[in-house]
């Protein structure tokens, strides 16, 4: 049996670093390189919950709430690029710490946010681990199950239940590990009015057919020179570990790593096999 959210972050600690343009919570522990852990759509700090202290013997894991989400600032949508929005708020939060760069870990939007920093900021990137990342174009893909994350995504902001919630989180762990204590913080962070606004609002913009065009392409991709952990799982919704396979033939420094049994969020489905892929990558 796991240890509840709370049990897990004894001994780390949560502080709100405020910058020129955002309000940032973050959950950390550790010390050295930062290490900027970065959730999902609709997601928060506490997807790597069970990462944190395991993590904080190599590096500074400091695990974020991007803005719109959780209990970070909701500043205004931007016109145009306005997923840079992300990118802006990681490089003031590495600036804020006094880093000159730090490792990155993404886990499916979190992701799309390392690339760009990789692929544009790159003197301020360490390290980089994509996992079951999202934010790239992938030709002839099957996006059924998009349209499902859509669909459960808007209804359980439009309503938010604790059933409509579960089945939210559910697409995203269709293999077990959705606890009820999860869904209980999930649905307190989307009962919050400015947050569903903003969350909503993400989502419209997401599925935009104008976001297609800030997709990654192949030749965008192979600029990135960081290090990098392509960290795929067997059962990831949308894109399988084909797509991990062609990344890895696309970005020059790459590795896979595969996790069997797991499907969106492996840190969370299998914590032990992440933390020690992830410490043996950065170790290297």
């Amino acid at each position: 049996m796991k240890n509840s959210i709370h049990v897990d972050l004894l001994g780390t600690e949560t502080r709100y670093y405020q910058t020129p343009g955002f309000r940032t919570r973050v959950i950390e522990a550790g010390k050295g390189v930062p290490l900027i852990l970065m959730h999902g759509g609709g997601g928060h700090a506490e997807t790597y919950s069970r990462n944190i202290k395991p993590l904080a013997q190599v590096c500074r894991p400091m695990a974020i709430d991007f803005c719109w989400h959780g209990l970070s600032s909701k500043p205004p949508y931007r016109q145009g690029n306005w997923c840079r929005q992300f990118t802006e708020q990681v490089l003031e939060l590495i600036d804020a710490v006094g880093a000159d760069k730090a490792h990155l870990e993404g886990e499916s939007l979190g992701g799309w946010i390392c690339m760009d920093m990789a692929i544009n900021f790159p003197d301020r990137v360490d390290k980089v681990i994509l996992n079951t990342a999202w934010g790239m174009e992938m030709p002839g893909a099957d996006t059924t199950d998009l349209d499902s994350l859509r669909e459960t995504s808007v209804n359980a902001l439009n309503n938010p239940t604790r059933e409509l919630i579960r089945k939210r989180l559910d697409w995203l762990m269709p293999l077990g590990g959705v606890t009820d204590e999860l869904v209980t913080l999930r649905l307190a962070l989307w009962s919050e009015p400015q947050t569903r606004k903003a969350l909503t609002e993400y989502y419209e913009r997401l599925f935009s057919p104008q976001t297609d065009a800030l997709l990654f392409k192949d030749a965008e991709l192979a600029k990135i020179k960081a290090p990098t952990l392509l960290l795929w799982t067997e059962k990831n919704p949308f894109a399988g570990p084909d797509v991990a396979e062609r990344l890895h033939r696309v970005i020059p420094n790459s590795q896979v790593h595969v996790m069997m049994g797991a499907a969106h969020w492996p840190q969370w489905e299998k914590p032990e096999e992440h933390d020690e892929v992830v410490i043996r990558f950065l170790e290297s």
